[in-house]
């Protein structure tokens, strides 16, 4: 393909001007190879930096993750945070993860900071993404940036921007920093020369105020010692879960942990896996294999940034299976409040859940049975963390219990502001523990929570639609779908629309629009006449568009089986994958 003049200046303005030689020889060789398609993927446009920040393929290239596209971002992050600031210092926390490049990113990011006048705490080694958002308020940061692509392909990395409640940045904030990065024109606006006074090193003092936060999440600890050694095999595949996952569990009091040793080293390439991703099956096996061996009680895995947790758990006939983010999300709120319910804690007044749009409704249901109030966000931890934010500035005693998303994030307590693996994994193992300490298993207690509150169940697909034609392949996608939606799904008829980006909810029947009270996002959900749910979302952060679907068999009966029943609704997903022609 023919590079377009826009292209090829840009490739220009990188050979030409203040860029390092290893770039440029970089270039130069993709030039002498005749490689015009991923000279054309890496400048055709400038890597975007959305509301939550960066994330692309690393490599050189306007469209690519480096230190000079992560300093343009910095740089504007930093002219922002001195507008908004005036005459105060400013503080900031920089963490990082396991992948490739990460440490150097984060130091480059740190050596900005400091060249505009700005504190940095940069953390010493690799820790969670959750710690990076617990530390801005510990310490009293107006900001803070996580170098990671979570659970990305090794290619990948990125750059989330706090703000100074410890959440990732929403409006106005996230616009307004948008515009600031824009407004740098090159690299020559970037201060790349670090003031060390201005830097400092932090971790173990961190760590150990953040594990305290998480043990005081422990509502069952007489179920724990009598259920110390619950039989635990954890991964964290590679990544930063090494650092705190297990020190956690420790403090929870659990005495018996066997960590998947050929997974436990931090390692970019992520070489025993092909995604670092535990919502994939292939990336927990050899934790799966592992609890065979042992005849383990629960399997958990963390991403590279730890903040998602998979778990694995044996069903009645002692094979293990994998619990799905929706699963998990409604295990852990149905504990949560139920075991505040027990220990006489629980304000019906008070009290209050999350989750998102495209999370399993049956968490709602948790909290309509035991009298509590919940909310839906869009996707996003940012939302759930608006949420407390709101009830915080009210000051009127109101409780955020937890809140999750389906895909295997989950917030418990409000000290961390987004979602928190580390945590997880402790309240994961102690769900475990007070069901074995009664007899039973996880397995168990999913089965007689969807007896309760009628079986869901919910899947998710992610198109991939890679460069530039790709994005447009979406976009059209979405517009196919805004303008037709169609008629019916797994046999039973299209009832409403709901577009988030246009605001409004649209009765498919009779015509009438209702508005949505929910900041404009590009996702259309799909409502039945029998109560079934799918969405479809591209991505904000990966070349993707992601479809989910939700089923629900309201009367579940005492004498149906709960595999028959899950296989009956995963085949009505399928018919509808079919019938949007999906695959």
């Amino acid at each position: 393909m023919a590079l377009s003049a826009d292209v090829q200046q840009k490739i220009n303005t990188w050979l030409t001007g203040n860029y390092d030689d290893e770039t440029k020889a970089e270039i130069t060789r993709l030039q002498a190879e005749g490689d015009e398609e991923s000279l054309n993927d890496a400048f055709y446009r400038n890597l975007e930096f959305g509301t939550g920040g960066l994330r692309g393929v690393m490599g050189v290239g306007s469209n690519r993750m480096n230190r000079y596209t992560l300093g343009m971002a910095t740089q504007g992050l930093c002219n922002y945070l001195l507008q908004s600031f005036p005459g105060q210092e400013i503080k900031v926390a920089v963490a990082h993860d396991s992948r490739l490049n990460s440490r150097a990113f984060a130091q480059t990011a740190a050596g900005i900071f400091s060249a505009n006048g700005i504190t940095v705490y940069l953390f010493e080694d690799l820790r969670p993404t959750p710690e990076l958002s617990y530390t801005i308020r510990h310490l009293g940061c107006q900001s803070g940036v996580v170098i990671t692509a979570s659970h990305n392909p090794k290619e990948y990395n990125g750059y989330k921007v706090y703000w100074n409640d410890g959440a990732q940045v929403v409006a106005p904030h996230d616009k307004n920093i948008i515009r600031e990065v824009n407004a740098i024109e090159g690299v020559d606006a970037v201060k790349f020369q670090a003031d060390e006074s201005k830097i400092h090193l932090i971790g173990a003092e961190v760590d150990d105020a953040y594990l305290s936060q998480v043990q005081k999440l422990s509502i069952n600890p007489a179920a724990i010692q009598r259920q110390h050694d619950l039989k635990i095999v954890y991964t964290p595949i590679h990544g930063t879960g090494i650092t705190l996952v297990p020190p956690a569990l420790k403090r929870f009091g659990f005495t018996n942990i066997h960590v998947v040793e050929e997974q436990a080293t931090p390692d970019g390439n992520f070489p025993t896996v092909k995604s670092p991703n535990p919502e994939e099956k292939v990336a927990m096996q050899m934790a799966l294999d592992q609890a065979k061996q042992l005849d383990a009680d629960l399997v958990i895995a963390t991403d590279p940034d730890a903040d998602r947790v998979g778990i694995g758990v044996k069903n009645k006939d002692g094979e293990w299976v994998l619990v799905n983010g929706n699963q998990t999300a409604a295990l852990l709120t149905h504990y949560l409040v139920s075991a505040r319910q027990q220990a006489g804690k629980l304000n019906t007044t008070k009290d209050y859940i999350v989750y998102t749009i495209v999370t399993s409704d049956v968490l709602g249901d948790v909290a309509r049975r035991y009298g509590i109030r919940s909310f839906q966000t869009l996707t996003g931890f940012k939302y759930i963390a608006g949420i407390i934010r709101e009830f915080e500035q009210q000051n009127d005693g109101h409780y955020y219990i937890g809140g999750g998303e389906e895909s295997y994030g989950y917030m418990i307590g409000d000290f961390v502001r987004d979602k928190d693996a580390v945590s997880a994994c402790c309240l994961i193992a102690e769900m475990a523990a007070v069901a074995k300490d009664q007899g039973r298993t996880l397995y168990e207690e999913m089965e007689q929570m969807y007896r309760t509150y009628g079986l869901y169940k919910e899947d998710l697909i992610s198109l991939t639609k890679k460069g530039q034609r790709g994005a447009e392949e979406i976009q059209e996608m979405m517009a196919e779908l805004r303008q037709n939606p169609p008629a019916s799904l797994g046999g039973s008829p299209v009832v409403q629309l709901l577009d988030y980006q246009l605001s409004q909810a649209r009765d498919l029947r009779t015509g009438q629009v209702t508005p949505l009270n929910y900041e404009k996002s590009n996702v259309l959900q799909f409502l039945t006449e029998d109560g079934s749910k799918v969405s479809a979302r591209p991505s904000g952060t990966e070349p993707k568009i992601k479809f989910y679907f939700s089923l629900k068999q309201p009367n579940f009966g005492a004498d149906e089986s709960f595999e028959g029943a899950l296989a009956g609704l995963d085949g009505r997903i399928k018919q509808i994958i079919q019938e949007m022609q999906l695959q």
